[in-house]
This record gives structure tokens, C-alpha cells and sequence, in this order.
């Protein structure tokens, strides 16, 4: 629980911990293929298997999922493990919607700020779908379809075979290397943090006439929807809410195992409790309210927090220490560190 606050149960499940991983700087060259033999990907430590999307509230799922991660001063290097008896795809051309097919998903907000951020979807068949977003959809963002990760390198490794539902397959193995440069970020040093999460959507499926089709539901005669798996549980069925994505730790080596979170997540955890609850009391009142009362919510502990309401909007600055952390009605996130 957050110090000075009242936890609500109404938002509980939106303030659950992120989880985090390291990821080891490698000198050593990783060649895309989809095995995963290189030294750097020996040296890189698996991630926890997925989870449903909104946690504990939801079964495990059917197979299992997870990541590694590394990098270098050009490039973020991620490779996926999925457990699948059944390996199938049917979009081939490139920025097609690939959740529409059994995929993986990467979401990185490099400056967790919840703006500007990315997606990469990739099928079984190594069909990507990538797109940024000036901010979620849920503040008026958009998808800009026709972006493009610059100089992406992926491959697809299958061990069983693929669009035939006659047989049992094994799994498939997703790899690819994401220049920093195209995410118009510099290099990370060792120390930095990232906001990222993973997300696998599968559908369930039939056999008919020996080709695989979409389960359709009797009662209402659309497709059964689909699950969707991920590494930082949402706590809701929406990835695009990015402030509840994992964080990824860069390392110069493997010497930290346990990752620390990023100093200033305490306050962005709470700025975001006062968004959600500003968003709740909006959709009752038609406006934001500039009185904490309203909350029942006091700032973290030594921290002084200035709250102006202006025109339907709003802004919160939160003052802890040497660092000054805001949230607007848009749910912008900035920190600003003074020393």
C-alpha cells in the first residue's frame, strides 16, 4: 500500500507491483536466426512464464510463454519461447493486424512517460505488424500504422510443422534485434530503466475440412475471444495501459539478478491513482476536481503536491526531494530530476 493513502478496491487491481528484468550487455555477436545459440543468449537469464493478462483473477494459461532480453550499443535484442501444439498463421504481408493470428507482442515506452510509445507484433509465420503511439487510445491516441522499426531484424524457428493439424508440434522461437536508433533513442547506459511488457494473443481453434479455423461460440455465433497472455500482469484487458508495464533493467553484466525498481515508481504509482480516480470522478461530474477530499488521498510522505484544474483539465506536480514528477488529464507522465 501506498504510504498516506487509502487503498481503494476499486483500483487495486490497476496498483499491483510491475515486475522486472535485467538485461546483460553483450560484446559478443548475436546472429538472428531463431536458435538462440550465441553466448549472449547463454549468458541472458529466462523470464518468468506468462500470466492471464489481468492476473490472479484468471486461470493460468493453457501453454506456457517467456523472454530473454540483451544488448548492445546498437541494438535491443529479445527472444521469446512459446509452448504450442498446434502452430499455425495466415497473414503474410507486412502491417497487416496480426492479433488476428496466434502472435507475440513487444511494447516498449523507452522514457516511460505512457507517450510516444511502440508495438511489434510477429506471427509464427515471422509476419510483423509495428506501429507507435503519440499516446493510448483511451486519451484520444491514434496508431500510426505506416511507422516502421527502421532496420528490424526477426526470425521465426519452428520445431514441429507449421498449418498442419494433423500432427503435434512442439514449440516456436521468436528473435529479433531492435536498433536503439529507430526508437530515436540514444544507447542505454547500465543503470537505466525502460518501461516494457510482452503480450501473447491466442485463439482457440477447430479442425474443419483439415484446415484450422476459429472456434465460434453457439450462443452467439462469433469466434470464442481470444486470450491474451503477458509477462507484467495489466490488471485489465487493455495493454495500452503503459503505466502498469514491467520495467526493464539495463546491466553491464549479470551480477544483479534482482533488479531494483526505478526510484521515482513510488510517485508515479500514486500520480496514477490520482488519474484514475480523477477519470471515475469526470465521468460522474463533467469535470475534475482540484480537492484531494474528493480522494480521500493524501501525497507520499514528504512529498507536496500542487493540483490546478483549469478548463477540464488537469495537472498534478508532485515535489518529492530533488525530484518533481506530474500527471495530466492525458495521463503524460514527466519526472525531472534536480541535483
Amino acid at each position: 500500500m501506498l504510504a498516506g493513502q487509502v487503498m481503494d478496491e476499486n483500483f487495486r487491481h490497476l496498483l499491483t507491483p510491475p515486475k522486472t528484468y535485467t538485461a546483460v550487455k553483450t560484446s559478443t555477436p548475436v546472429i538472428i536466426d531463431g536458435k538462440l545459440t550465441e553466448p549472449a543468449w547463454s549468458e541472458a537469464s529466462w523470464s518468468d512464464f506468462f500470466v492471464d493478462i489481468e492476473g490472479d483473477k484468471k486461470p493460468k494459461p493453457l501453454f506456457n510463454t517467456r523472454f530473454k532480453i540483451c544488448w548492445d550499443d546498437e541494438y535491443l535484442y529479445i527472444a521469446a519461447w512459446l509452448e504450442e501444439p498446434h502452430i499455425n498463421g495466415k497473414l503474410h504481408k507486412r502491417d497487416e493486424v496480426i492479433y488476428y493470428d496466434n502472435d507475440f507482442e513487444v511494447f516498449i515506452d523507452p522514457k516511460g512517460t505512457t507517450h510516444n510509445y511502440f508495438e511489434i507484433e510477429i506471427n509464427a509465420l515471422n509476419t510483423v505488424f509495428d506501429l507507435r503511439l503519440p499516446r493510448p487510445y483511451r486519451n484520444g491516441g491514434w496508431a500510426e500504422m505506416t511507422w516502421d522499426v527502421e532496420g528490424l531484424q526477426h526470425a521465426v524457428a519452428i520445431t514441429g510443422t507449421l498449418n498442419n493439424p494433423f500432427d503435434v508440434d512442439k514449440d516456436w522461437v521468436v528473435e529479433m534485434a531492435i536498433p536503439f536508433k529507430a526508437l530515436e533513442e540514444r544507447s542505454p547506459k547500465p543503470g537505466d530503466h525502460w518501461n516494457i511488457n510482452f503480450s501473447r494473443v491466442q485463439w482457440k481453434y477447430d479442425i474443419l475440412e483439415g484446415e484450422y479455423a476459429k472456434s465460434t461460440d453457439p450462443a452467439t455465433g462469433r469466434h470464442f475471444p481470444e486470450d491474451n497472455w503477458v509477462w507484467s500482469p495489466q490488471g485489465v484487458i487493455n495493454m495500452h495501459f503503459p503505466e502498469r508495464w514491467g520495467y526493464l533493467f539495463f546491466a553491464e553484466d549479470n551480477t544483479v539478478t534482482s533488479p531494483p525498481l526505478p526510484a521515482y515508481h513510488l510517485y508515479k504509482k500514486w500520480l496514477f491513482l490520482l488519474y484514475y480516480k480523477q477519470k471515475e470522478f469526470f465521468s460522474r461530474q463533467k469535470h475534475y476536481s482540484g480537492d484531494l477530499k474528493e480522494f480521500n488521498l493524501q501525497p507520499p510522505e514528504g512529498c507536496e503536491l500542487i493540483l490546478s484544474v483549469i478548463d477540464n483539465k488537469f495537472k498534478a506536480d508532485l515535489a518529492c526531494g530533488k525530484g518533481m514528477y506530474s500527471v495530466n488529464q492525458d495521463g503524460l507522465f514527466v519526472k525531472n530530476h534536480y541535483e
